[in-house]
């Protein structure tokens, strides 16, 4: 806190400290300034906001190869990794192809379907029961959170980890000693006094004190004479 000063001189503080001047009070006279990083905490907000955005729900294809005609084992792998992305909150889309003469014998796909249902109740519910379209059967299988929730106890299993964002490149720093608009300025306002960590001050705002000049050795004088 350094008090009222001159908007020229508080612009020449923050470049003195290769900083920004940013106005985050301009609803009041004098208005509130504070010379911070300004590039480093937009970077710090944004990556904040992104772990706090909710993950999106995906729709997953699972196909059952290419007719009828699939071993059970690989059936087996299908249901697996089906089984995982209904875990992870997505929702699977079943996929039975027909091939030639399998299109007369669509209630093989329909009890195919059944069993995979019954596989799968345990964590996830029917949202699209079995429809032709086409030489294609499909099925959509969406995740029940309270069973998820039920099986994750019973078996032990964490909660996932939330994914680590790759790390971006930096925004550009603001240019130093530019004042914010009032917009940009209540906006970072709400951000600084809703977050519990105030944001970093430099140690001393001040401008250094230009070193004191050694005193000028008073000329000799000589004694006058009597």
């Amino acid at each position: 806190m350094v008090g009222v000063v001159e908007t020229d001189e508080a612009r020449q503080r923050a470049r003195e400290l290769g900083l920004d001047l940013v106005e985050i009070a301009a609803d009041v006279r004098p208005p509130v300034c504070r010379i911070m990083d300004f590039g480093k905490f937009k970077y710090e907000k944004s990556k904040k906001d992104r772990a706090n955005k909710t993950k999106t729900t995906e729709l997953k294809e699972v196909r059952l190869g290419r007719s009828m005609k699939i071993d059970p084992h690989d059936i087996e792998i299908r249901l697996k990794q089906a089984r995982k992305f209904l875990m992870d909150g997505h929702k699977v889309q079943i996929v039975q192809n027909f091939r030639g003469r399998e299109m007369a014998h669509k209630d093989r796909g329909n009890q195919r379907m059944k069993e995979i249902v019954e596989q799968m109740e345990d964590i996830a519910k029917v949202e699209l029961y079995p429809r032709m379209a086409g030489r294609r059967m499909t099925m959509v299988l969406s995740p029940d959170k309270a069973k998820i929730q039920s099986y994750r106890q019973t078996h032990g299993i964490k909660e996932p980890e939330k994914p680590k964002h790759a790390p971006e490149e930096e925004e550009t720093e603001a240019s130093s000693g530019n004042l914010m608009d009032a917009g940009e300025a209540a906006a970072l306002m709400d951000a600084v006094e809703g977050t519990s960590a105030p944001v970093k001050e430099t140690p001393s705002s001040e401008a250094p004190e230009a070193p004191e000049a050694p005193e000028t050795p008073d000329a000799e004088k000589t004694p006058e004479d009597g």
